[in-house]
């Protein structure tokens, strides 16, 4: 005889992983921007035009690191694109847990965000060693838990029926 159970199956709220990803990405430029070249005794678009090389190339970091509206426009969608990107896929895999679930896992996944980018990307955009350390680690480490911590904030829970159909043999199991 099978036996049928009825099971709940959170749904991950995507509207809301895409706010968290506009919200934390637009905060991690801010910082990115503003806040690492003061650390590491830079200029602002400097870091603008790291952000656009990813789409422009490596000429677009040739001095001087002065006002470009191509880098600025190329930097806020790189940032954009990424920051949603990262908050879709952070949402899914924390939307079961709860608010500091999504701070403490957020953390953590914004530093695998940083260890991939910084030590893997390296191998397709060389010039990014150059930016390896601290303030940059910190920074990503503020997107993720700001981006889980939004998302988990803004999330409308929202749970299915699964319907599990199980024989006598496999319960035995």
């Amino acid at each position: 005889m099978a036996d049928t159970s009825v099971h709940k199956r959170q749904l991950v709220d995507w509207s809301a992983a895409v706010r968290a990803g506009i919200i934390s990405g637009f905060v991690f430029l801010a910082v990115t921007v503003f806040a690492v070249p003061y650390f590491t005794g830079g200029n602002a678009w400097v870091m603008i035009r790291l952000f656009a090389s990813v789409i422009l190339g490596e000429g677009i970091l040739a001095p001087p690191a002065t006002y470009d509206l191509s880098a600025l426009i190329a930097a806020l969608l790189v940032n954009s694109v990424l920051s949603m990107a990262f908050a879709l896929l952070l949402a899914y895999i924390i939307h079961r847990g709860g608010l500091l679930t999504g701070i403490l896992g957020g953390a953590v996944f914004g530093l695998a965000v940083y260890c991939i980018v910084f030590y893997t990307m390296t191998i397709f955009f060389p010039w990014f060693f150059a930016m390896k350390g601290w303030p940059i680690a910190a920074s990503h480490i503020l997107l993720g838990a700001m981006a889980g911590g939004i998302y988990e904030g803004l999330e409308v829970e929202e749970f299915v029926s699964v319907t599990e159909e199980t024989s006598e043999k496999e319960q035995q199991l």
